[in-house]
């Protein structure tokens, strides 16, 4: 723990570089430019020429000090410059510290209301402080794990695909504070150090989401039924992921691993599954319009080959009703 310095010492410490400075001041000038020796100067016969060699010397002398004294009163401006800066930036920093506990508290409420509130405190957070963002991404991701929580494979915990509640409400109705903290995380800028968002095991059911969750873990989450439409799901990992009849048309799913996820009756016209891993997903009665399945992860495989060899179910063709 870094210790303070007294007042005392510290007045010390800038008496005795004011001192140094003056006596730089004083002295440096009569080290470069000397004034002559008596000897030197009686050797000059006019009395006139004396004198302006003895102006000359003290002109550069007091020039040079001149030039001292305007580059210390420019180090001097800038120490104070950086003083301040300094002084911003922990007052903004202690200000950041200020929200960010009190957005903390706010999540921890009883009240819908006030969760809401923290949870869009903590997007200007990481708006306006670019270090701050993973963090942010993080206690998003355990606040969606820990009030949305999809047990899959513990004891009571659901099967999974469960069975489809056609009567249960859009999650903003569900749980809206889960739905804006799945927004926030969707539209948080980009952050190199960021990492994957770890969103497994979540109960996502009817979600409205849009924006750009690349590379998120939703590993044996629900979603089905949900509005995906237009979503970034580049290299995420949906495996076995409950993605039935969720909306996924122009979805980007390029790279993304699809292994074993349930897919049946989803709207996926349009979108983007280059290089995604398809082996054991089932895709039976998935609206493909438009998809291209030949550049998957399977590269270079015919896609009755696919399903033989990876126990993937794509769509019956529809039948040929051949001529009227």
């Amino acid at each position: 723990m870094s210790r303070r310095i007294p007042l005392w010492a510290l007045a010390s410490i800038l008496a005795g570089v004011a001192l140094l400075l003056l006596a730089v001041v004083l002295y440096l000038p009569h080290l470069i430019y000397p004034p002559l020796p008596p000897g030197e100067l009686h050797a000059v016969p006019s009395v006139e020429a004396r004198i302006q060699l003895q102006q000359a010397q003290a002109g550069l002398q007091s020039t040079l000090r001149g030039q001292l004294l305007q580059a210390f009163g420019a180090l001097f401006v800038m120490a104070g410059v950086i003083a301040a800066w300094q002084q911003v930036r922990v007052a903004r920093e202690g200000h950041l510290t200020d929200r960010f506990s009190r957005a903390i508290e706010h999540l921890g409420s009883d009240t819908v209301d006030i969760r809401l509130g923290g949870l869009h405190a903590l997007e200007r957070i990481a708006k306006n402080s670019y270090a701050d963002r993973p963090t942010v991404a993080t206690i998003l991701g355990a606040y969606v794990r820990g009030h949305a929580a999809w047990p899959v494979g513990a004891p009571n915990g659901p099967l999974h695909p469960d069975e489809i509640d056609d009567a249960l409400p859009w999650l903003s109705s569900r749980a809206p504070d889960v739905q804006i903290a799945m927004h926030i995380l969707a539209r948080l800028p980009d952050h190199a150090d960021g990492g994957d968002r770890y969103l497994s095991r979540v109960d996502l059911r009817r979600i409205q989401l849009s924006g750009n969750l690349d590379h998120t873990s939703l590993r044996h989450a629900t979603l089905n039924r949900a509005w995906l439409r237009r979503i970034s799901l580049r290299g995420a990992d949906l495996t076995d992921a409950d993605l039935r009849q969720a909306n996924l048309e122009r979805a980007n799913l390029a790279e993304a691993r699809l292994a074993g996820a349930h897919l049946q009756g989803a709207r996926m016209r349009e979108a983007v599954l280059r290089g995604a891993d398809l082996r054991g997903a089932d895709l039976s009665k998935a609206d493909l319009r438009d998809v291209d399945l030949s550049d998957t992860r399977l590269a270079g495989a015919k896609l009755d080959d696919i399903v033989a060899n990876a126990g993937t179910r794509l769509p019956a063709p529809e039948p040929d009703e051949g001529p009227e």
